[in-house]
């Protein structure tokens, strides 16, 4: 039997949600979540309830923000213009560059994601 898991107030989580995402949304969800070093859960959470983001400086948070650095340098190669990318791009840049700032001289980012629409 699994051990059933608690909340950090020790609430179970009993209740089951689910939706649909475009395979655009999934990607942009995936690169947001490895970002931040969170379970998927816990960022969906968090974003939900209009938590900040914290973000601990780890192993697997720099692997992720390595290899997002390394996608966006070569992206720039080939695009000569901002304008050129798509705009699920830029969402996954902006949220890299809040971070790098956020973690400029702390091995720690904390900031609050924008709910605004999409446009």
């Amino acid at each position: 039997m699994t051990q059933k898991s608690n909340d950090d107030q020790g609430r179970f989580r009993s209740k089951t949600y689910g939706f649909r995402l475009s395979p655009e949304e999934n990607d942009v969800l995936n690169r947001k979540v490895a970002l931040s070093g969170m379970s998927k859960q816990d960022y969906l959470i968090a974003h939900l309830v209009n938590e900040e983001i914290v973000v601990e400086g780890n192993p697997y948070v720099y692997r992720s923000l390595k290899n997002e650095l390394n996608h966006f340098t070569e992206t720039m190669k080939e695009t000569k213009d901002l304008q050129e990318l798509e705009l699920d791009e830029l969402e996954v840049l902006e949220y890299v560059l809040k971070l790098v700032i956020a973690m400029k001289h702390k091995k720690r980012a904390q900031f609050k994601t924008d709910m605004e629409p999409r446009q």
